[in-house]
């Protein structure tokens, strides 16, 4: 009697690997330790849990949504809530004004984070939110505008903005350096 070879060292491979995925496989996890019936309670409400946002970097941090929107001489960032951020050129004057919506007691810093640059500017109550003017040549606006994906401008007081570096920001810096 002949044996064939090939089908026994076939079927020994493939029961072999059989074996092998069923070795692998994650075992059930248990299920977690039910609550104790009737659970002390305590006099002393504990203090609320705050949680660490989940990112380590601000470019980690999600996007602020809204869209960019470019009309005349200004960019603005506008969300469901309205305009949250806009870049205004004043030829005129040769500046750029930053405006951020939100509204402050006295004159607060405002912070622009890109990835070449972190600068602080002074910034002073306005219509419909805080300003700082910049002049149109200064290298903040270029930083703007080749961050990298984003840019962050953070506020005193106000949230966080984690605005997209999109063509509209470039576009009315250009813009105005050309009318300048």
């Amino acid at each position: 009697m002949k044996i064939n070879r090939t089908a026994h060292t076939a079927r020994a491979f493939s029961s072999s690997l059989l074996l092998l995925l069923g070795a692998c496989a994650a075992p059930d996890a248990a299920p977690p330790p039910a609550a104790p019936a009737s659970a002390p309670k305590s006099a002393t409400p504990s203090p609320p849990v705050v949680s660490a946002p989940a990112f380590k970097d601000w470019r980690d941090a999600p996007q602020t949504s809204g869209d960019w929107v470019y009309a005349g001489h200004t960019a603005r960032f506008v969300s469901a809530e309205g305009t949250l951020f806009a870049m205004t050129c004043n030829r005129a004057a040769g500046s750029m004004t930053l405006s951020r919506a939100g509204s402050a007691n006295a004159s607060l810093p405002m912070t622009i984070v890109t990835t070449s640059e972190v600068r602080t500017v002074a910034v002073v109550q306005g219509a419909g939110g805080v300003q700082a003017t910049l002049a149109v040549n200064d290298p903040l606006l270029d930083a703007m505008a080749f961050s990298r994906g984003r840019f962050a401008v953070e506020t005193s007081g106000l949230s966080t903005l984690y605005l997209p570096a999109w063509a509209e920001v470039g576009r009315v810096i250009e813009d105005c350096r050309q009318g300048a």
